[in-house]
């Protein structure tokens, strides 16, 4: 039985920008089966933390059909504070030889 590949959507929160020197965080990474549920839950989680909701659901789709990512910045008075991304990931890929030929057969010999 063959499994079917899927795409899921890897969103990255990723700090940037001068105020990273401050405060050192490493990127935090989240992984969504729908991306529709991945857009709602970054306009919440923005909303609830008072930052302007520059992202929606007709962009994000847009830029991964047109350029196969998403990214948008946030900064506070002109320094950039953080950067979301979403990528589309294939989950469960067709398997491919890797590169590895078949055995060539062994020469007979002669008797």
């Amino acid at each position: 039985m063959r499994k079917q590949s899927q795409t899921i959507y890897e969103v990255t929160i990723q700090y940037i920008g001068s105020l990273t020197a401050l405060r050192q965080r490493e990127p935090f990474v989240v992984f969504f089966s729908n991306l529709k549920k991945a857009v709602e839950t970054i306009i919440g989680q923005l909303a609830l933390n008072g930052w302007p909701i520059k992202v929606n659901y007709t962009a994000v789709y847009r830029s991964l059909k047109q350029r196969g990512s998403y990214q948008c910045d946030f900064d506070v008075a002109g320094a950039k504070v953080f950067r979301i991304r979403i990528i589309p990931q294939i989950l469960n890929p067709v398997l491919t030889t890797m590169g590895i030929d078949e055995k060539p057969a062994e020469p007979t010999r002669k008797k």
